[in-house]
């Protein structure tokens, strides 16, 4: 899986930020209060989001309406088992991320472990 490029990401936290369907329009005029875009690029960097299958869309009238496919953290769940499966030992990998977090991090790591743990086996 590829992370998504500068403009991608900032569509895509739009997307997710709005916590709706957006059309072009409305995640172009979101765009332009923080730079400069043209109307065409948020349209193609939308399509492109469609077609590599983060974004879902149904026709509204004349436009589209578009969503994430995936939530925030979803995605981010997704990026880390990428990392995992391309970092060479998974288990120098995930020691090497867990020396990096930070206490609370760590903290909830363990909630979360614990938790997991008391489930038993799925």
């Amino acid at each position: 899986m590829r992370g998504f490029g500068e403009l991608e990401a900032v569509v895509m936290s739009h997307l997710w930020d709005s916590g709706t369907h957006c059309t072009v329009r409305e995640v172009f005029e979101r765009l332009g209060q923080e730079r400069q875009i043209a109307y065409t690029t948020a349209m193609s960097t939308m399509d492109n989001l469609h077609r590599k299958g983060w974004l879902a869309r149904q026709r509204q009238g004349k436009a589209f309406l578009y969503w994430p496919t995936l939530t925030r953290e979803q995605y981010g769940a997704r990026v880390m088992r990428d990392a995992l499966d391309a970092g060479g030992d998974p288990s120098l990998v995930l020691s090497h991320f867990i020396d990096q977090m930070s206490e609370e991090e760590t903290a909830a790591l363990r909630r979360l472990a614990d938790a997991v743990d008391q489930q038993g086996p799925s």
